[in-house]
């Protein structure tokens, strides 16, 4: 089983399901986290998968002691998940998704990918 481990950026604030802006300003910051999240995952060694099912673990790394509800984060981590998928080649309803939100501080989300 090959397993890939990525370290990908913080989710904006701006991709928050809670913050509310101009749908424009929303596209913008949705397309610039996908690419953000294309190139450093295709710089970290991603490619594309011939795997017909992934299995995804997410562990996010909050920049601050705040709280952070996983739901919001995962609903704001959604335009690069697109762009991790745009990478694998694996659409992402194949995938299968687990998250977990560490205690340390950092500011990044932890991703390891698995086949199956």
């Amino acid at each position: 089983m090959t397993v890939l481990h990525l370290t990908l950026p913080w989710p904006p604030t701006a991709l928050s399901p809670n913050t509310r802006q101009h749908w424009s300003a929303l596209s913008r910051a949705k397309k610039a986290y996908r690419h953000a999240c294309v190139i450093t995952a295709r710089q970290q060694g991603a490619a594309r998968s011939d795997a017909k099912k992934l299995h995804v673990s997410l562990v996010f790394v909050p920049p601050t002691r705040r709280a952070y509800d996983l739901d919001n984060l995962l609903a704001r981590m959604k335009s690069g998940l697109d762009g991790l998928a745009d990478v694998l080649g694996v659409d992402d309803k194949h995938w299968s998704l687990t998250i977990a939100k560490a205690d340390e501080v950092g500011g990044m989300v932890r991703v390891e990918v698995a086949h199956g």
